[in-house]
């Protein structure tokens, strides 16, 4: 029995240092963890795409410009003999020659030389459509500098609280061991020792939630950074220093009129669409280009036809336009109408997110003040409570509620300056300058 537990005390040491190999820790700053997570976002390889369709659409376009070439050919071959009945003065076609095959090729080109525009504003429209995806794309990195941003302070703001609840349950368990030995020499009643303990298991579990909050922290941020999730983060603590210097509102909103890159694409699209109703209404107007052509033929013991070359001016237009209503006219100017109205909400929400989140980062400075004097405040009590529970004129009771309220007071301080921190990105993301390294 004893080789037994021997062998499985030496196979959970091997698991246990097996298991803690495999955990890579990594040290990332902030503007670190934003590239990662921007290098590995599965929604900015979908606006890759989407660029790349826009850019496809373009080149389609233009490749309407371009000269048309078409060439066919054929081959058939006539099992019965055809009845040819030649009509020309001069020439029977009776006892003509036997036909059974007939070879013949042609050749057109066509080059446009005028369409109404529908292929100048096709272009126009595809280019804007093009840097319009573009800043979509910038748009969204801006969104996912920030979605990092907010993970990295959730995994902060855990870490930190499993720092103050170690050094409390340490403080708190050497508390214990004091009032264990004042109660066996007959200093305190066993009930006081108790509350003690208690106090002591409430610290526990707030340690084990922190740190059951602290992994799923961080199993979060390797999934959204591309790692492995077995990777153990450490994040910089100086990235809560941001935002000390916070400008006059006017200023945010400013700076989102002239950065936003959602309203820069939208302006892209209005200006796609406006190129989009004219190359409609071109729909209504001829289209001229310039043809030409060749044509060969040979049917043996017949006829043999070469260097049939013409060119000439091709006129093309739709007569059904005189009647039918154009339907992709409508269609372009309810977009205009639709985009302009869409300029206007996005304008008004831009005014509204940015002085929300300005009062919001207003609000989260004041708030590291108020728990910063209530962190003083706590830890003063706490120890005038000491020192008032050692003279015997404060009951265990009041010494523990003291401790409880130092450490939530403590804790506190460092919520609020995380919270703060980010307010602050928030803010510049809904100006467009959040800073992406």
């Amino acid at each position: 029995m004893k080789r037994i537990n021997n062998s499985v005390i030496a196979l959970s040491l091997f698991v246990g240092i097996a298991h803690a190999n495999a955990q890579e820790k990594k040290t990332l700053s902030l503007d670190e963890a934003v590239q990662l997570g921007i290098q590995n976002s599965k929604n900015l390889k979908i606006d890759a795409a989407k660029i790349e369709e826009a850019t496809a659409d373009l080149l389609e376009a233009k490749n309407r410009q371009l000269p048309e070439l078409k060439v066919s050919g054929s081959y058939m071959y006539l099992p019965i003999k055809p009845n040819i009945d030649i009509k020309l003065p001069g020439v029977s076609g009776a006892g003509g020659p036997e036909v059974h095959q007939v070879l013949y090729g042609t050749a057109n080109l066509s080059v446009p030389i005028y369409s109404g525009g529908r292929i100048k504003y096709g272009i126009q429209s595809a280019k804007y459509l093009v840097e319009a995806s573009k800043l979509s794309t910038e748009n969204d990195k801006i969104a996912i500098a920030y979605n990092v941003a907010q993970a990295y302070n959730n995994l902060f703001k855990a870490n930190q609280s499993i720092k103050v609840f170690e050094e409390n349950l340490a403080a708190s368990q050497k508390r214990d061991e004091t009032f264990l030995k004042m109660e066996n020499n007959g200093l305190i009643a066993r009930n006081d020792r108790l509350k003690a303990n208690l106090q002591t298991s409430n610290i526990e579990l707030q340690l084990l939630e922190a740190k059951n909050n602290y992994n799923i922290a961080n199993i979060n941020m390797d999934l959204l950074l591309g790692l492995p999730e077995t990777t153990i983060l450490e994040v910089d603590e100086n990235y809560i220093e941001e935002g000390s210097d916070v400008k006059p509102v006017d200023f945010y909103v400013n700076e989102a009129r002239e950065n936003r890159k959602d309203l820069q694409a939208l302006a892209q699209q209005r200006k796609a669409a406006e190129f989009g109703t004219r190359a409609a209404k071109a729909e209504n107007l001829p289209s001229i280009a310039f043809t030409g052509g060749y044509v060969a033929a040979d049917i043996p013991k017949f006829l043999t036809v070469y260097n049939a070359i013409n060119v000439g001016i091709g006129v093309s237009y739709n007569l059904s336009n005189l009647w039918k209503e154009n339907s992709s006219l409508r269609q372009s100017q309810a977009r205009e109408k639709q985009l302009a109205a869409t300029d206007e909400l996005l304008n008004d929400n831009i005014k509204l997110d940015v002085n929300r989140e300005y009062q919001n980062t207003d609000y989260s400075k004041k708030r590291i003040a108020v728990f910063e004097k209530s962190a003083e405040q706590a830890n003063e009590n706490y120890r005038i409570t000491k020192n008032k529970y050692d003279n015997g004129l404060a009951t265990m009771t009041e010494l523990l509620d003291a401790d409880a309220a130092q450490i939530a007071a403590n804790v506190g301080v460092i919520n609020a300056k995380a919270d703060a921190a980010l307010a602050y990105r928030k803010l510049l993301q809904t100006t467009g300058t959040l800073t992406i390294k």
